[in-house]
């Protein structure tokens, strides 16, 4: 009984990965996976490397990977003789932003706005500074409260950012649903 191993190995993980990677394969398209995989991509990597995790051809990849630069979903670096890609960095903003205009109403992100723009108001106060920038000259590196109060009021500096931008996205798609229309056409 001394051999008695408890957790074998079955090799159950490796089958539940191939099931999963089997199914993806036959569910999506090489474009699909390809964009999937390069959504996740924030390190450069050649179009052979992302080929190899979408489950694609070299060239299958490239020739997605460069449609997707084309519309600004991906972002290319030229090494030597190689083309290297990445997801863009603005996709994931761009989307954020999208998300909070979809998710929220014009009052909540109003609402939104300004509370965020009282609690920068309060670390100001609070800290005799204008900026989280100026806030890092004064604290000393003992001061564990003053160090997590710089990070939310970063956070919430860049959070402000995302609402301002999501409350302008959303106005700018209220001016083009009535210039186009679009407004009439679902309220007939």
């Amino acid at each position: 009984m001394s051999d008695f191993d408890p957790f074998p190995e079955t090799g159950t993980e490796t089958e539940v990965n191939d099931a999963a990677e089997r199914e993806w394969t036959a569910t999506t398209t090489a474009f699909e996976r390809v964009e999937s995989v390069l959504g996740r991509t924030t390190d450069w990597q050649s179009a052979s490397e992302i080929a190899d995790r979408a489950r694609v051809s070299e060239p299958t990849a490239r020739k997605h990977l460069t449609a997707l630069a084309e519309t600004g979903h991906a972002a290319t670096r030229e090494t030597g003789n190689a083309t290297r890609f990445r997801r863009h960095p603005d996709r994931r903003r761009l989307e954020r932003v999208q998300r909070l205009a979809d998710d929220h109403s014009r009052g909540e992100l109003e609402r939104s706005i300004r509370e965020m723009k009282a609690r920068i108001r309060a670390f100001e106060d609070a800290y005799e500074a204008t900026s989280p920038e100026e806030l890092v000259d004064s604290l000393e590196p003992d001061d564990e409260d003053g160090w997590n109060d710089l990070s939310r009021w970063k956070t919430t500096r860049r959070n402000l950012a995302f609402a301002k931008t999501a409350l302008s996205f959303t106005e700018t798609r209220l001016v083009d649903s009535r210039s186009t229309g679009e407004e009439r056409a679902e309220n007939a």
